[in-house]
């Protein structure tokens, strides 16, 4: 309750990024490697719709799977043929007919008085759906959200601080958010550890994967869910409800919490049971988005990166680790364990919680298109430095690296879309495509520019600090050298110390 803890926010990152990199429309040609292919008998496993009419009427409709042999499936029902269904003899059809004329005198029999006629075809899913191009707009609109959100509070930080300089307080010099604003900075072993564990965290979910495991990842979904929603719904409120956000009462275990807090939190929790209560409901994806994009929005503004080597180390493992879990674990595994876990296999579910996903509206077969949390959050955190970045160094939209990162993102993952409708389906691991469109543009602006060092170690703009106390510094102390007089008119060499320097 109140302000988001910064461990509560590590320990939610390390969960939404064991399902870092999964965006998936759903497969309806299933490939078998393992059975001999023979002439006649290799056709790929392919789901049909099967449409029953029983004396002329239609009936029920259902879902099987092509058989390796025979013609292939037309894909267009229009042009599917309408065929009567017998009894065969023998029931395996393995062996040649007995008493031949007798068969087809009971069959045609059984078909004059109760007639079952299928027709059987694969429909093409559609190039391009309309839950994808939302679920595109969700993404990008969450990380500008996100960033936006994460450069006001940087920025609020950074004026509060020099109020505090100009009144004459003692005050660190260090503008970078940390410590006691109660954001984490991600440090170089954190962004390699944090891989590990997450791939740790993904074997445990795919060996453990079972009814009651999801009810478990259902309880973790929702406590941060409810932080979530509240942090999000509390910075919106407290525009209106200044009083009762900025009036605390102590609460056992939680601290100083805002009455606007204590007033926000009931209604964050009913909606996060609700949702757990009827999530197998057909409409329940709403509350899920709602759930989750407030959790990544508030997660993006309390965990950043402090520059641009940390964000390159952390994008650059994620994207190894996404490639891994996608493709190359099916060498070990079979099958491929983000993608089985992502769909929730050998369970009741539709899928962990952990996703963002839109029912497929044009498409035959239905379903829901999904992205992971982590193909957001992850890029999320380095597009929000570069907006931090760019509102320090008072850069505008053309000559920052916001807006281009921006750009690089949702390039990344329309192709992304692109090769999961080239590839039927199958699961694509985004970050493949989102990390070197992302990374590689800022790197490149950066070099381009002559701002890539100050980008990679420092990660803030240079700018002198007018605030400074004079004073007399050491010689091999950074900063810059210049002759001042001090208050009994003696002429004093003092070196000024940028701004957010350590």
């Amino acid at each position: 309750m109140g302000t988001s803890s910064p461990e509560m926010a590590a320990a939610l990152l390390l969960v939404m990024a064991a399902l870092a990199g999964v965006a998936a429309g759903g497969d309806i040609v299933h490939q078998d490697d393992e059975a001999p292919k023979i002439p006649g008998c290799s056709n790929d496993f392919v789901l049909v719709k099967v449409q029953t009419w029983v004396n002329n009427r239609e009936d029920d409709e259902f879902v099987g799977v092509g058989a390796r042999f025979g013609p292939t499936i037309e894909s267009k029902e229009k042009h599917a043929n309408r065929t009567g269904l017998v009894l065969a003899d023998p029931i395996d059809c393995c062996e040649l007919p007995t008493q031949k004329f007798f068969c087809q005198k009971m069959q045609a029999m059984i078909y004059r008085s109760f007639s079952h006629v299928v027709k059987l075809y694969s429909p093409d899913r559609p190039l391009v759906d309309t839950a994808e191009v939302f679920l595109w707009l969700m993404a990008v609109g969450t990380i500008l959200c996100a960033s936006y959100w994460s450069a006001w509070s940087a920025r609020e930080a950074v004026t509060e601080q020099e109020k505090l300089l100009k009144d004459g307080h003692e005050s660190s010099l260090n503008f970078e958010a940390g410590g006691s604003s109660g954001m984490v900075d991600i440090n170089m072993t954190s962004a390699i550890l944090f891989v590990v564990i997450a791939s740790c965290f993904l074997i445990m979910l795919y060996k453990l994967m079972s009814h009651w495991f999801v009810e478990l990842l259902v309880v973790i979904f929702c406590i941060g869910g409810v932080e979530g929603l509240q942090t999000c719904l509390v910075a919106l409120l407290s525009r209106w409800f200044k009083p009762a956000a900025e009036s605390f009462v102590k609460v056992p275990f939680f601290g100083a919490v805002s009455y606007l807090t204590i007033a926000v939190c009931p209604f964050c929790i009913v909606f996060a049971v609700i949702w757990a209560v009827y999530r197998r409901m057909t409409y329940a994806w709403i509350g899920q988005d709602i759930l989750g994009i407030t959790l990544i929005v508030t997660v993006i503004q309390i965990v950043r990166i402090p520059n641009l080597k940390v964000g390159s180390v952390l994008l650059s493992c994620s994207f190894l680790y996404d490639i891994f879990w996608v493709f190359i674990s099916k060498m070990w595994f079979h099958e491929s364990v983000m993608i089985v876990v992502a769909r929730g296999d050998k369970t009741d579910e539709d899928g962990v919680p952990m996703l963002l996903k839109i029912p497929r509206m044009f498409d035959p077969w239905g379903g829901f298109s999904i992205i992971g949390f982590g193909d957001i959050l992850l890029p999320g955190l380095l597009i929000a430095f570069a907006l931090r970045y760019d509102w320090a160094a008072k850069k505008t939209l053309q000559s920052g690296y916001f807006l281009w990162s921006m750009v690089a993102y949702g390039s990344g993952l329309m192709i992304t879309y692109v090769a999961l409708n080239l590839m039927d389906g199958h699961g694509q691991p985004a970050l493949l495509y989102i990390v070197p469109f992302t990374l590689g543009t800022f790197i490149a602006l950066g070099r381009k520019r002559g701002e890539l060092r100050n980008l990679w170690t420092r990660g803030q703009p240079e700018r002198v600090c007018t605030h400074m106390h004079m004073q007399h510094l050491p010689k091999d102390t950074d900063g810059e050298q210049v002759m001042m007089r001090d208050r009994s008119g003696e002429e004093v060499v003092v070196r000024l110390r940028v701004c957010g320097q350590r």
